[in-house]
This record gives structure tokens, C-alpha cells and sequence, in this order.
């Protein structure tokens, strides 16, 4: 089930959120940053809308919202975050569906992705399965934990 986040999901979102910043090897965000920091980041307000995706527990989360103000208002952008154990389950792939709907009934004219690791391979794959593009890679610009340097995907989907 996938639900607009509420207050009390942070102690539940958080844990994911620390976990997936941690590892240094998906998101751009340092991996350092307080639980202060990182709650500015992940939960959007309006006209953004963040979401997580449950059952019994949050298994992951979602943020969405537009890519750029004014004159990029157009272009909507969303991240994704699933727990590490509740990976391969489909529910990141759920995630990013959702933002996909979202993103198309409040009437933006596609999803823009800044910065997808090359080296994410499993997410570039659904991604590209639900019809986004790459339409460039910047080379060399995400400083992976092990891989070293790699490049960062923009990735696009135009509705």
C-alpha cells in the first residue's frame, strides 16, 4: 500500500533514509547529514508530496515534486528509498509508478531524474522499464564508495 506520508512515519522513513545515504553508493546526499538535514530533504511540502509504501511496516519511501521553479515548474522529479531488506520486492518499482500517475494528474509534462548513478544498475533498469531515457550521463561525477568515480544519468520520461 502506498500512502502520503505522515508525522509519525519518520521514526520508520528515517531509519531507511540513514541507511541509504549511508552506503554512499546511490545518492548524492552526504552521508554524514543529521536526521535534522536529511528530514528537510526527504519530506517535501506542498506542491510535492512524499509517500511510503507499507504493509505492516514502511518498506520504502518516495518524494516528488517539480524538477525546477518557475519556468521548469512543468518537469516533475521524485527519488526513491526501499529498505534494505525489502529490496527485490517490486516496491521500489511500485514507488516509481506512483510518481509516475502523480506526476501525470497534476498535470506535469514528464519526470526528469538529475542524477541516477550509472553504477545503480537495478535502478536503472526499472526505470527504463517503465519508459524513461537516458538522455545524458555526466562522466565521472559521483565519487562511488568502492567503484570509484562514475557517472551520473539524467534520466526522462515525457508524458
Amino acid at each position: 500500500m502506498i500512502r502520503p506520508f505522515a508525522e509519525p512515519d519518520w521514526e520508520q522513513v528515517w531509519p531507511i533514509v540513514r541507511e541509504v545515504v549511508r552506503a554512499g553508493d546511490t545518492y548524492t546526499y552526504d552521508p554524514a547529514m543529521s536526521e535534522a538535514d536529511a528530514r528537510g530533504i526527504w519530506v517535501e511540502s506542498p506542491p510535492g508530496l512524499t509517500v511510503v509504501a507499507s504493509h505492516d511496516r514502511v518498506a520504502g519511501t518516495a518524494k516528488m515534486g517539480p524538477n525546477k521553479a518557475g519556468p521548469g515548474a512543468h518537469v516533475a522529479t521524485a527519488s526513491f528509498m526501499v529498505a534494505a531488506d525489502s529490496r527485490g520486492q517490486g516496491i521500489g518499482a511500485a514507488l516509481c509508478r506512483f510518481a509516475i500517475d502523480w506526476a501525470r494528474a497534476q498535470g506535469y509534462a514528464g519526470i526528469q531524474f538529475n542524477a541516477v548513478a550509472e553504477s545503480n544498475v537495478a535502478a536503472v533498469t526499472v526505470y527504463r522499464r517503465l519508459g524513461f531515457k537516458i538522455i545524458g550521463t555526466v562522466p565521472r561525477a559521483f565519487e562511488h564508495p568502492t567503484l570509484g568515480r562514475v557517472g551520473l544519468h539524467v534520466m526522462y520520461l515525457e508524458f
